[in-house]
Order: C-alpha cells, then structure tokens, then sequence
C-alpha cells in the first residue's frame, strides 16, 4: 500500500489513510493494534490498506537491497502490458518452469514483490500482476467488487499463464487468489496466503435491511456522498505526498529502517494517475461497503488444492489467530508463522522465499493444460 495522511490523532481515528490511488493507504487507527482472528469490513477497509500499503513499503530506507538480496529494478514505465475488457493491465513476468503468481495486497503493486521474484524465478516462471486499479494498471472507472479481480487473475491465468501454477497472494491479493482457485480449479495447482484479507461469517448474525425512506434517498444519502468526497478528496490529497508516506510507514512498519525511496516512488507514482483519486473513492465507500458477502468459509468449503499460509505473528491487524481457524476449517493446509507483521514477504523476504520454495517442491501439478 502505500503512504497516509497528516491528520491529527483524532481525526485518525474516525477515519482512513489514503495512500495512493494506484495504491492506496489508510493512517486510520494505525496506533491500535488488535488481535481479532477476523478482519472485519472496516478492518477489511481500513486495516487491511494501511497494513498492506504500509507494508508495501517495506524493506529498507537504505541505500543498498536488504541484507544484500537481489531486487527487481524499478521501471517507472512498467514491465508488461495486456490488454483485459479494454483496461491496460500491468505485469512482470521472470525465468523459467512451473507457473507462480503473485497476487499484491490493497494499495499495492507487482514491485512489492521486489525481493521474492528474482530469488523465486530461479526455480519458477514467476508472474506478478498488478490488479485493475491497482499500481500500473489502469485506474478504471467501475463498480469494484472483489469478484471484478478473480475474473481478472482467472483470465491472466487462461490467456496469459496457459498452464496451471500456483497463486500466491497478500492481504487483498490473498482472498482474490482463494476466490480465482475455487472458481477455477483446473488452473490452480496451490494457492499460498501471507496474511490474507477476508472474514469468516456469522452465522448468528441476521442481515436485516430496511427500506430507505423517500428523505434518505433524496436527502440524506446525496449529502453524505458529498461529504465523503470531500473527506476522502482530502485525505488522498494529504496521502500522496512522500514525506507523509515515509512518516507513516515509520510509524506503522514493524521495522522502520524497511522504508526506502523505491517503495516510496512505486507507492506515489500511481497516486499521479488523473483517474486515481475517483478510484479511490470508489474503492474507500462503494466497494467496501459490499465485503461481508464474501466470506472465507464460503471459499474455503469450495477449494480443492493444497494451502500454504506465511503468517506474519506480528501483524496488528489480522493475526494468528486468524491462520489458526483458517488450518481449523481447511485440514489441507501447511502454516507457517513468522515474526513479521502484514506484509512478510517484504519484511522478511529470506524466510518467505525459502519456505515457499520448499513447499512448491513438495508440489505434483500436470505439466500443461493443452487440452483446454
């Protein structure tokens, strides 16, 4: 994800950090961490952006790549293009063999994977996919829905990939790759989840839904509408500014020293997209507003492939109590916890690529999918 915003503690508090807009951040409620196994809708919303964008910027603000490792370059133009429902979709595509995918989190970007994707293309054909609205994909002016990026990831696999490979997703990026393994199991030889987005449901919970009133149709939604635009136009305003990334990300990131002028530019430069403030909002309001229809029990009681899941102990927003009940409902899973917070894979790269590695070893997926 990416920065937040300079707002005072108060105002944090009832609010969310927008980040930037091809990738986007909440500062909301970044000081108070908590422990629920679930990531509420809010959580879902909030949490898991400044999570994820914080965490998108995580790996070092030193000059060199952490502890020496190798890194991706940075390529202000992007990688690879293709073309899916007429929006410009971005990509990075690297050596050779089996299929990997890397799916990034809210408010995120392929270059969060700076560090996994030149260590893993040793052994894998790694892809990372920047999701529509996302990073160097085009900030499209739609209604987002979570399944608006399973069809995304589902297709990239059928016209892009052709072959079945492993999906590998953080926060947002993980129930979307849950959601494309369920929907398309023929192409999905494994799914592994760091810190995964998603919610178990309720079923206590009843879902009651009262008509609107001609005055909250006509009147109160219009006016709420115009004050959350003016809210949120202002919050990403204060988002995209670096100094208030670096700031944010210092005060969030588990280590600080992880925070670097390359994650900074992949966060802000999206951000500079004309159509990146209008997805923001969409994404901030409309689409959040519709995650508790998706739950991780429906998902997970359709999937049919064996799970990995890297968790990050340390994340203040979904910990592991969380991997724990997802193990609990889904017996064909491998845990591993590791002392990272939201975003291991770039916290911790080292111990992330080696237990992927190890676990992708143990896998037996066909060799193609010619046939279809």
């Amino acid at each position: 994800m990416s920065c937040s915003l300079a707002v005072s503690p108060s105002v944090r508090r009832e609010f969310f950090n927008p980040i930037s807009s091809g990738r986007f951040i909440s500062p909301g409620r970044v000081c108070q961490p908590r422990n629920k196994c679930e990531i509420s809708r809010r959580g879902f919303a909030f949490k898991g952006i400044v999570a994820s964008g914080v965490s998108v910027m995580g790996s070092s603000l030193v000059a060199e790549p952490a502890q020496g490792m190798e890194r991706l370059a940075f390529k202000p133009e992007g990688y690879n293009f293709w073309t899916w429902r007429s929006h410009k979709i971005h990509y990075v595509v690297q050596g050779e063999g089996f299929p990997v995918l890397l799916i990034h989190g809210f408010g995120a970007s392929a270059f969060h994977w700076r560090y996994n994707i030149p260590e893993l293309a040793k052994r894998y054909k790694v892809y990372a996919i920047d999701l529509l609205g996302f990073g160097w994909s085009d900030k499209a002016i739609i209604e987002y829905d979570a399944m608006v990026w399973r069809d995304q990831v589902a297709d990239f696999l059928k016209e892009i990939v052709k072959e079945p490979a492993v999906l590998v997703g953080n926060s947002l990026g993980g129930f979307t790759a849950l959601a494309a393994a369920e929907w398309l199991p023929e192409r999905v030889a494994g799914v592994a989840l760091l810190n995964s987005a998603g919610q178990f449901g309720d079923a206590k919970k009843e879902t009651s839904q009262s008509e609107e009133t001609a005055l909250q149709k006509v009147i109160l939604k219009p006016l709420k509408e115009i004050f959350q635009r003016i809210v949120l136009g202002f919050l990403f305003w204060q988002a995209k500014q670096p100094a208030r990334v670096v700031s944010v990300l210092k005060s969030v990131y588990i280590n600080s020293s992880n925070v670097d002028d390359y994650l900074v530019e992949s966060i802000t430069r999206p951000a500079a997209d004309p159509n990146a403030g209008e997805v923001y909002y969409r994404l901030m309001t409309r689409f959040m507003l519709n995650q508790s229809k998706y739950t991780l029990d429906s998902v997970l009681s359709k999937l049919s492939c064996p799970l990995l899941l890297l968790w990050g102990d340390l994340d203040p927003w979904v910990g592991p109590a969380k991997a724990t009940r997802i193990k609990e409902f889904y017996p064909n899973t491998t845990l591993v916890n590791l002392q990272a917070g939201h975003c291991p894979h770039d916290e911790v790269p080292e111990l992330v690529n080696k237990a992927l590695m190890e676990w992708l070893s143990t896998l037996k997926p066909e060799a193609s999918l010619q046939t279809l």
